[in-house]
């Protein structure tokens, strides 16, 4: 489990530190706050403590200083996409030293470095894992990347494209098989309701494209789907192959993007349902409606088990402050949703 984030001097945050719950981490703010820098930077850090394990994660040589702190960089490039490494500094005149230090219920995973303003791709590992992480961490970007899927990983490894690591970190987990044994059960648990939503199964063909297979109608090619079934179909298809099950990371970055409300209800279920399963989940949004929906779960006796963070972030004259609590109206975020709530008083006025 990731226990905390502490960053010094990056992007919106001249210093700001995030204690995670173990289940459930809900940011809310206003675009340009900086809740997908919050959720790349956990992100990148797991995503390079997993890249380095063996598939036999226990007997895997213990991390270098000479084989993180390269990879760190490049995966902070990869995943934010600057001109340069120190591009993601906090900008102010005068040089600096960004900071950033992701701590584990596992000390042994604790992980920290920095690097300079004028740093072009190298970092300086200033507290170093004594070990690899065995799960792999999930990102879901706002859009679906089933459509892209075929033969974009050896593009993208093979040219240079102005493509967000993220997509292929997560292109390589949807082309793993489905998952077979033991945990089938729990698999059938969380996609019964996503399959019944979208009126059949995902499948991954011989060609490389996914398809909905729908019982009685054929195979649907993912193009001709509706987008907001195609975001369901992503999170679906990763449940199915186990990449979202066990003691996992999720990272989605605004789940209700493209999604009517009846389909954001589902997706806050399923996305209690996996944390009750062991996932650790991170998830960045500005919809009320989610927000509220999550509440309405977490009031629910049946995920009363899930523990549960809410952050929000304002944006003020120098920088994003971030408030922290165990429940929404801990972190008054509706004052960041305000737009919402002014056109609902709008609405009710015209009667």
């Amino acid at each position: 489990m990731l226990s905390s984030l502490e960053l010094d001097n990056f992007t919106a945050f001249p210093q700001a530190r995030l204690d995670f719950a173990s289940g459930l981490n809900v940011i809310v703010g206003d675009n340009g706050t900086g809740k997908t820098h919050l959720l790349k930077a956990a992100y990148s850090v797991l995503a390079v403590l997993r890249e380095g394990a063996t598939p036999a994660p226990g007997k895997a040589a213990e991390p270098t200083k000479t084989q993180l702190q390269p990879h760190l960089a490049s995966k902070f490039v990869g995943v934010f996409r600057p001109d340069h490494l120190g591009r993601l500094a906090t900008r102010r005149q005068g040089r600096s030293r960004s900071q950033v230090y992701a701590r584990f219920e596992n000390s042994d995973l604790d992980c920290g470095f920095s690097f300079a303003t004028q740093s072009r791709s190298e970092v300086s590992l200033e507290q170093t894992p004594r070990r690899w992480l065995e799960q792999p961490p999930v990102y879901l970007p706002t859009r679906e990347l089933l459509t892209i899927y075929p033969g974009f990983v050896p593009i993208y490894e093979s040219h240079y494209l102005e493509f967000e690591e993220t997509w292929r970190d997560t292109c390589l987990l949807l082309g793993a098989p489905t998952l077979r044994g033991k945990r089938e059960h729990t698999v059938k648990t969380l996609l019964d309701p996503l399959e019944q939503i979208m009126g059949g199964a995902i499948r991954l063909d011989h060609n490389g494209r996914f398809y909905l297979q729908q019982p009685g109608q054929g195979k649907l090619e993912m193009g001709l789907v509706a987008e907001g079934w195609r975001k369901i179909a992503m999170l679906a298809h990763l449940i199915g192959n186990g990449a979202l099950l066990g003691q996992g990371y999720l990272f989605w970055d605004e789940p209700e993007a493209n999604l009517n409300p009846r389909l954001i209800r589902q997706v806050a279920r399923t996305i209690m349902a996996t944390a009750q399963q062991g996932v650790q989940i991170f998830i960045a949004t500005h919809s009320l409606f989610l927000l509220r929906e999550l509440e309405l779960l977490a009031a629910n006796p049946a995920y009363h088990d899930v523990p549960q963070r809410y952050f929000a972030l304002a944006a003020g004259e120098d920088a994003v402050a971030v408030r922290a609590g165990d429940a929404a109206e801990d972190v008054d975020p509706l004052v960041l949703l305000d737009e919402e709530l002014a056109q609902s008083n709008r609405y009710m006025a015209l009667d």
